[in-house]
């Protein structure tokens, strides 16, 4: 079995770029790595699970909202290294975009926060540059300026 923290082999992940209104949804991060940083709602892939379903999972789990599955926004790998330089964290993570069709924003599970945020206000959460990009190419998917 592949653990989460020093895993043997790199781990599948969904996340969400949710946009409503021009604005994209953001969760403060409860658990590590990233803990108490601003980010994505998305997860692990359970066994067995669709990526579909996993995104639709992880959103609802972590803030109380139901979403329609949309296409890619990225693939992309999220490893993070510890002091000794060893792989503390590895991810495979697939973004796809996503509407809101139900359920009420309330932060729970992993989430220690979760805030609508406008482009304008993307500076404000200091997100890492790669969510920033996968933002950015979530919103232009949305207004045709992909």
């Amino acid at each position: 079995m592949t653990t989460r923290l020093y895993p043997d082999r790199p781990i599948a992940s969904v996340g969400a770029v949710i946009v409503d209104a021009g604005r994209v949804l953001l969760v403060q991060r409860g658990q590590p790595p990233l803990k108490g940083q601003w980010s994505l709602p998305g997860g692990a892939v359970e066994v067995g699970e669709t990526l579909a379903a996993a995104v639709q999972r992880e959103v609802f789990e972590e803030t109380g909202l139901v979403v329609e599955v949309g296409p890619i926004v990225d693939v992309l790998d999220r490893i993070y290294m510890d002091a000794a330089a060893r792989v503390e964290y590895h991810y495979v993570l697939i973004d796809y975009l996503c509407s809101v069709v139900g359920g009420h924003l309330h932060p729970q599970s992993d989430a220690a926060d979760a805030r609508w945020a406008s482009p304008a206000e993307l500076p404000a959460f200091g997100l890492q540059s790669v969510t920033l990009a996968v933002v950015m190419k979530g919103l232009a998917l949305v207004t045709g300026h992909a």
